[in-house]
């Protein structure tokens, strides 16, 4: 994007104000990453101590490199990020940024509580080689948390962050839903890019895309359960734990909705709402059933390293792991 262009959509800025407009010129904080497509929150991988095992992750990045994945976010839901230390969450972003090619989009995931360790930790995974971020939102003091200090706390941090910002609503782990109205006002910063809104609501997804419409924001889907859905509501595309597992067949799954638009529209949109229905049960059990633990255990079935998860979190029971295995068979 060139500098005039960056300077009038600064100015246009509602948060950004006087000296805010060339400190948003100096960090170049209106460059737009793109994430249409799949990406995968990658999961974590521990050894049985529960220390993370960087070659595991080396070896479940090389595998993903060979698929159409978009790219990554690391340290999302999927992560186990809330289990982590600052600098287990720094060396992630370091090691992965080493195993994952140019081509291949990095988002970090940098939300924290408060304001100003976000803004902290968004300066630091920039250091670390991060292309974006994504910033859940805070979640502690519920009663606190309106449309007006969200905003306030999302402006912010995107006011002073060195890289272009995604936001992540996930209400089922937070208790914490990002509005529409919200959404519409903090589209509009020049450095806030893009939402993965893991709610699950196809509707909202459809009125965020309508409202943000013009602002040059992405709308992300949280989940693969819904993802043809999303994609005709106009998602560009979504950030889902099922691509830890299934990584092929997301990607499969968003080129059929892409082709059609195309002369072959009506076979690929059979295909595609038939592979739709085989995702939706074993995207449930690796994600509102089971969580994490079963996604893990899905990464070991399909051939990648998925491992222990980190306390308080258990592994399955012998029945929970004999209905996973069912599920996904017919992939194998």
């Amino acid at each position: 994007m060139g500098v005039l262009t960056t300077l009038f959509q600064c100015a246009q800025s509602p948060f950004l104000k006087g000296r805010q407009i060339f400190r948003c010129l100096s960090l170049n904080i209106s460059t737009r990453v793109d994430c249409s497509g799949i990406l995968s929150p990658v999961a974590t991988p521990f050894n049985n101590d529960e220390s993370i095992n960087f070659d595991k992750l080396a070896e479940n990045l090389d595998e993903w490199n060979k698929t159409d994945l978009k790219g990554y976010l690391v340290q999302g839901s999927n992560g186990e990020t809330v289990s982590l230390s600052t600098e287990e969450r720094l060396l992630l972003i370091k090691q992965a940024r080493t195993f994952i090619p140019r081509n291949k989009i990095l988002l970090a995931g940098a939300g924290c509580e408060g304001t100003m360790n976000t803004i902290k930790m968004c300066e630091e995974m920039a250091a670390a080689g991060a292309d974006a971020v994504m910033l859940v939102s805070p979640s502690f003091y519920k009663s606190g948390l309106n449309d007006r200090s969200l905003i306030h706390h999302y402006s912010a941090v995107a006011d002073r962050c060195p890289l272009p910002v995604f936001l992540y609503s996930v209400p089922a782990y937070t208790g914490v839903d990002l509005s529409v109205a919200a959404i519409r006002t903090l589209s509009q910063h020049p450095n806030i890019c893009g939402i993965k809104d893991s709610g699950g609501d196809v509707t909202k997804l459809a009125a965020l895309v309508h409202v943000t419409a013009g602002n040059n924001f992405q709308v992300l889907a949280g989940s693969a359960g819904y993802l043809l859905a999303a994609l005709h509501v106009g998602c560009v595309g979504a950030i889902c734990g099922l691509a830890n597992v299934l990584p092929r067949e997301l990607c499969q799954l968003f080129d059929l909705f892409v082709a059609t638009t195309s002369g072959t529209a009506h076979a690929a949109a059979s295909e595609a709402l038939s592979l739709q229905r085989r995702l939706i049960e074993p995207n449930s059990a690796v994600t509102k059933t089971l969580g994490v633990p079963a996604m893990k255990f899905a990464m070991d079935i399909m051939g990648y390293y998925g491992g222990p998860t980190r306390s308080p979190l258990l592994p399955l029971l012998a029945d929970q792991q004999e209905a996973v295995k069912t599920l996904f068979n017919e992939f194998l």
